[in-house]
């Protein structure tokens, strides 16, 4: 039964350039209009700092940062109908995740989302306020939590 199926454990990171701009990729196994920020799961015997920090680098090869901000709650989404059964083997009914605001100390050219498990087909940096706007639906409440969380570092 699906609604018997445990959430899946993860972490998300709010990256902020130092214009306060957010990045986004697009998914490479969902390459329409949709954006999101890096996100992963966390594995075994992993805490979420070091969770993110691996996955933002798998991500986009992104290791120079400051953590700006943990956010207390863990967030929530479940999958909608057509995605259960398809995402992560079948195994989650959606993910609940512990995010992070990061800023980027880098620069731009090395961004590289050509890594050993591409996620992201392209990138962009956006105005946080247009986050729930580029996320798919079924995350959209998530991003309007984490709009909150990101104005109190962007203003």
């Amino acid at each position: 039964m699906i609604s018997q199926l445990p959430m899946r454990q993860g972490v998300g990171i709010i990256l902020l350039n130092q214009n306060n701009q957010v990045f986004v990729g697009k998914r490479k196994d969902n390459p329409i209009d949709k954006w999101q920020m890096p996100q992963g799961g966390i594995d075994f015997n992993e805490t979420p700092l070091k969770a993110m920090r691996r996955e933002l680098a798998e991500e986009t090869s992104i290791t120079k940062i400051e953590i700006l901000k943990e956010i207390e709650n863990w967030l929530e989404y479940e999958l909608p109908p057509n995605l259960l059964g398809k995402i992560w083997k079948g195994r989650y009914r959606g993910q609940k995740q512990k995010w992070f605001i990061a800023k980027f100390t880098g620069e731009d050219n090395e961004i590289n989302l050509n890594t050993k498990y591409p996620e992201f087909i392209e990138w962009k940096w956006i105005n946080y306020n247009l986050l729930p706007e580029v996320i798919v639906d079924f995350k959209r409440e998530v991003y309007k939590k984490l709009k909150i969380e990101i104005k109190n570092f962007v203003s």
